[in-house]
């Protein structure tokens, strides 16, 4: 860090221009040089003000480092070191701290000052990297003058295919301004490597994934969520299977970052809802060691691996968010991690009545993987506005939906087993006689959300469920 630069002894002043205050002790200053040792330092103008020879301190050095908020500041300085501050304008006190006896008789006794450009908003993260008191401590990446930043982070194996931006220690100090929790905070150890993710890892990692602060305690949550045991996001990348980390967010923050939970829910557009998705991603790349090829072992692999982050419509919703169906206070911003494949679509333009689309439902969840096979694998039901109208109409609740639902997918073991319907896969001969159900009990989560028009729902398949698998993971998001 650049050594704080020494104060002059006797009186120091701070001032700028471009602040009406200082305009109007302009006088006074000319007057006090007159009387005693003053040094004079400038934020905007070197010739300002008159009267005084000013020091020009435009580059804030000496402002910055000496704490500077308000302009005019009048210091007392002996020896270097600072012993009494007036802030703005106030005749007695700077006739007591100069000892001058008659100053400024004719202004006023009092004004406030105007804000230090050294604490401006738009400088302040600028200024920190400058003087060295930025609090990162990831290590610096020195790129040659001719290299370009897109191209380097591709060549570092940075990205996850897409350009990221480059996490200059402007940007990272900026997104971090998103949460209250000190940047050494350790969020989780990352799989499958097993390091330590830090605040300010994930700063990082949101930056290049195009995030703005505002949404880093959401990703933050996000891999506290994937990096827990019931989550099991080593296990999800290191299956073969095409699923990865679906990302549902409720609670008032969905419409403070301005998340999408309509229209077009599930795709493209949404700034949060595809940065936020994208973030968690490169944390378990970057910071996990999860890369295609390597521990990560998909087959096919789907788009939603960049990214699949959606809000649930809350506010449209006839039912209760998935939120406080997995436990959470009402009202409490929190995400839900699920582990699923893409979305599949579900059309019913006919049924009127819920005992319809119900079957609707149930036959199109049937095929989920494969016909025959059940309760390995859980499944997240998204119902538009207009497949909810059907039953929230008829007086359906959430629950009596899901009721229904594992009533129709009782399913008779002599489908179910190999080589019934000619095909070879299936359960064991064993089961011919039992009945089994599609999915266990909490396996279909329901969740409201997407365009107004259409009738259209959406089925996302989940990963393998249980201990030698994952749950749905859900946390609270923290500021």
């Amino acid at each position: 860090m650049p050594a704080e630069p020494l104060l002059p002894s006797g009186l120091v002043a701070f001032v700028k221009r471009d602040c009406p205050t200082c305009v109007l002790v302009e006088p006074v200053l000319a007057e006090l040089a007159k009387h005693t040792e003053l040094t004079v330092y400038t934020q905007d103008d070197p010739a300002f003000p008159g009267g005084v020879e000013p020091v020009d301190d435009r580059t804030l050095d000496v402002s910055w480092h000496h704490g500077i908020e308000t302009v005019p500041t009048l210091l007392s300085v002996r020896d270097g070191e600072e012993t009494e501050r007036v802030i703005g304008w106030h005749r007695e006190d700077w006739r007591r701290v100069s000892g001058v006896g008659d100053l400024g008789s004719d202004l006023p006794e009092r004004r406030p000052g105007c804000g230090s450009l050294s604490v401006d908003p738009d400088r302040a993260g600028e200024l920190a990297v400058r003087f060295g008191a930025s609090r990162l401590a990831a290590r610096r990446v020195e790129l040659a003058a001719l290299e370009d930043e897109m191209e380097a982070a591709f060549d570092r194996g940075w990205s996850d295919g897409l350009p990221v931006v480059p996490p200059t220690e402007l940007r990272v100090l900026a997104m971090l301004d998103g949460t209250t929790r000190a940047p050494s905070e350790v969020v989780a150890v990352v799989p499958p490597d097993l390091v330590e993710c830090t605040v300010e890892k994930v700063a990082i990692n949101a930056v290049m994934a195009g995030c703005r602060p505002e949404y880093l305690p959401v990703v933050i949550a996000a891999v506290e969520a994937a990096c827990t045991d019931e989550f099991n996001i080593h296990g999800l990348l290191a299956t073969t299977m095409s699923t990865g980390p679906i990302l549902v967010v409720n609670g008032p923050i969905r419409r403070a970052i301005g998340m999408n939970s309509g229209a077009n829910v599930l795709g493209q557009g949404n700034r949060a809802n595809l940065t936020i998705g994208r973030a968690l991603q490169l944390v378990i790349r970057n910071v996990g060691g999860g890369r295609p090829g390597e521990v990560d072992r998909a087959t096919f692999g789907n788009p939603g691996k960049l990214s699949f982050c959606f809000a649930e419509d809350e506010e449209g919703s006839p039912w209760t968010p998935l939120s406080t169906d997995l436990g959470a206070e009402a009202g409490v911003d929190t995400v839900t991690l699920f582990p699923g494949e893409g979305p599949r679509n579900v059309i019913d333009q006919k049924s009127r009545e819920p005992e319809s689309l119900a079957r609707t439902y149930a036959v199109n969840l049937r095929s989920v993987h494969h016909p025959k096979m059940v309760m390995g694998f859980d499944c997240m039901l998204v119902v538009g506005p207009e497949h909810a109208r059907v039953f929230s109409r008829a007086g359906w609740d959430k629950a009596r939906l899901i009721e229904e639902l594992h009533s129709l997918l009782q399913i008779p073991g002599s489908e179910l087993i190999q080589g019934a319907g000619g095909i070879a896969e299936g359960l064991p001969p064993a089961l011919e006689g039992a009945t089994l159900p599609k999915f266990r009990q909490g396996g279909i989560l329901p969740v409201y959300c997407g365009g107004g028009a259409g009738l259209f729902s959406m089925i996302i398949a989940g990963w393998v469920n249980g201990a030698t698998g994952s749950q749905p993971v859900l946390r609270e998001i923290r500021p």
